[in-house]
């Protein structure tokens, strides 16, 4: 079995990619997996890597081998899965509120390769990829961390070390040389063991396979709270450090994350509402002006004295929206 390694990096991830990419030599001994949070938009992360590589360095295609020595790069819009020995991309269900995600590549490379994986964080806010780095311990892979006072931004790092046991955090210095002794080394554990059932649980979530209320009650609870992205009901799965929840329909949150796309849509929701109430404002002001040229006295004055309490209520709204957000913990 081709070894894997999967990395997943967001914000400052383009030069820790630089970085640890050109300290990997052309004799890799496993293929790589690059997952960056780049969203729908264009990218030419693949070039710039491959100007800082030895290896061959290509944005994934899908049911591409995966073969020693080469770095597949996530597409915009698309997941990336390791499928055995070749690869997957979907347009699956955003998790962290992205696609592509880091926690998916990270689950479907410890359920590929088990003892064989390596999951690497990098440099990056909030919290993608401490449960997918968590999946890859539990099916025997390793777990290696950019030391967080080596990231630019260590978020992404500080919660992969606060939540999973790690078998190594170092700065991107040493992180080519490690990952190439790892890749040649033999994995200690080459049992195969029962797949973890609650991970074959949300990977049929994620993929969109069996019962999904079957599945979300066999690894969640109800919440109260709903999914930003579909509006469905999210369950909070059980005995997951960090918080995580999950809708029936695959899309997956931490609590810190979920946080985040909440008050992105709070705020979405405040300005549609500002603009609904301004609108109104402004035609009732433009009623006034018109019953004031036809000599209707009375509903000039009430539909102006309405669009000065809905002015009230619009400065009311846009203070709120222009308000400083809260830090994020």
């Amino acid at each position: 079995m081709t070894k894997l390694i999967a990395v997943g990096a967001s914000a400052g991830g383009v030069q820790a990619l630089q970085s640890l990419t050109r300290g990997l030599p052309a004799d890799l001994a496993a293929a790589v997996l690059v997952v960056m949070h780049i969203g729908e938009r264009m990218s030419q992360l693949p070039a710039v890597l491959a100007k800082a590589s030895v290896l061959p360095v290509a944005h994934g295609v899908d049911g591409d081998p995966l073969l020693p020595g080469r770095i597949y790069v996530a597409p915009p819009d698309h997941h990336m899965l390791a499928n055995g020995s070749e690869l997957r991309l979907t347009r699956g269900p955003r998790e962290h509120h992205t696609r592509p995600a880091i926690d998916p590549t990270f689950r479907s490379v410890a359920l590929a390769a088990g003892p064989d994986a390596i999951g690497v964080i990098l440099t990056g806010m909030l919290d993608d990829g401490t449960a997918g780095l968590q999946v890859i311990k539990r099916c025997a892979g390793m777990a290696v961390v950019q030391s967080p006072d080596d990231a630019v931004y260590p978020d992404m790092p500080s919660s992969a070390l606060r939540h999973v046991e790690v078998d190594h955090c170092v700065p991107l210095a040493q992180m080519g040389a490690l990952l190439a002794r790892l890749a040649s080394s033999e994995s200690e554990a080459h049992v195969t063991t029962p797949l973890p059932p609650d991970i074959a649980r949300e990977q049929s979530l994620f993929l969109g396979s069996g019962n999904p209320l079957e599945n979300l009650q066999a690894i969640a609870r109800p919440s109260t709270f709903t999914c930003p992205d579909c509006h469905g009901a999210l369950w909070e799965v059980t005995n997951s450090k960090p918080t995580r929840f999950i809708c029936h329909t695959g899309h997956a949150y931490s609590i810190r994350t979920l946080h985040q796309a909440t008050a992105e849509s709070a705020d979405e929701a405040i300005w549609n509402a500002l603009r609904a109430t301004q609108e109104a404002a402004l035609l009732l002001r433009y009623r006034a002006e018109r019953a004031a040229e036809e000599s209707d006295v009375r509903n000039s004055a009430r539909w102006r004295e309405a669009a000065d309490e809905l002015q009230q209520s619009t400065a009311l709204l846009r203070s709120i929206v222009e308000k400083e957000p809260t830090a994020e913990p």
